[in-house]
Formats: C-alpha cells, structure tokens, sequence
C-alpha cells in the first residue's frame, strides 16, 4: 500500500500546510508549473518525489524533471504530464499514445481545475489536482490525495488549503 499526495501548479509556492500533508504520504507526486527548484526540494526533504515540468518552468526545472513521467506505483500503470486534457478532450501532444497505450492512471494539471474522472472508452482514471500554489485564476488551493494498493486506487480525498 502506497499514500500518494498529489499537487500541481505550486508556481513557485510551498508552505508548513502543504508539507504537513507531504509528511503524512509515503510519495508525493507534482503534476507541473512547479515554479522555483526549491519548492521542490522542500519537498524532497519530506518524502520521495516524481514530478513533471509544466509550461512556466524554465530551462533548468526542465532539466530536472521530464515532460512525461511515465512508471508503475505498485501494480497501477501511472503517466503524469502537465497539460493533457480530459477525458474526450485529451491534449494533441498526448491523444495518439493515451489512445494506444492508456495507463490505469492518468495524470495532469495545467488547468487550475480539480477534477477527477473515469474514461469509460480507455478503461483509465483521470485526476487533475487543481492548484495549490497562489497564482492563477483559482479561487480555492486544492490537491488530492489517495492509495495505491496493488492494482488499486482507493480513498481519494480532496484537501482543501484555503482560498488563494
């Protein structure tokens, strides 16, 4: 059994909250727009971390962290990219692949939105955080966090962390 806190579009933003529930996770996973390394090593300092860069990353947060991370977390086939749409809409970047090899888990952020959906045609589960950081057109901060167990996902639940 595997505790997964997963955040996205901190832009640049940690605090004690956030890293209070990283602490109470056995991974944390950052779906983009990461914003500063230091976030991410705050992060790091809390638990083991997989993360993709999101399109306000400069060139050294790109070098770090891959556009796709693609892995398994137990038995549950997870990719995580920063922008790639929903269910029905997925991103062109990422449409013929999703297609032809759906993960059991797919992740991405970008969109500020929380949303979590099941893609009944490609058997794969969608989640997007929302956001977490301070910046952007989000009202509430938001991450999810959930279990990993075998080749299950159970116990989503939202985290609130307040208004923006």
């Amino acid at each position: 059994m595997t505790k997964i806190l997963l955040l996205s579009d901190t832009h640049g933003h940690i605090d004690k909250t956030i890293l209070k529930y990283a602490a109470q996770a056995d991974e944390i996973w950052h779906a983009g727009d990461i914003g500063n390394l230091g976030v991410m090593d705050a992060l790091m300092a809390v638990k083991p971390l997989r993360a993709v860069h999101g399109n306000i990353d400069d060139h050294i947060i790109q070098k770090e962290y891959p556009e796709n991370n693609r892995f398994m977390c137990e038995g549950v086939d997870v990719w995580i990219t920063h922008i790639g749409g929903y269910p029905g809409s997925y991103n062109v970047r990422v449409r013929d692949e999703i297609r032809q090899h759906p993960p059991k888990l797919f992740i991405c952020g970008h969109s500020h939105i929380l949303k979590v959906m099941y893609d009944k045609k490609l058997g794969l589960l969608h989640m997007n955080p929302g956001a977490c950081g301070k910046h952007g057109f989000h009202q509430v901060r938001t991450m999810l966090r959930f279990v990993v167990d075998g080749d299950k996902i159970s116990d989503l639940e939202v985290i609130e962390l307040g208004k923006r």
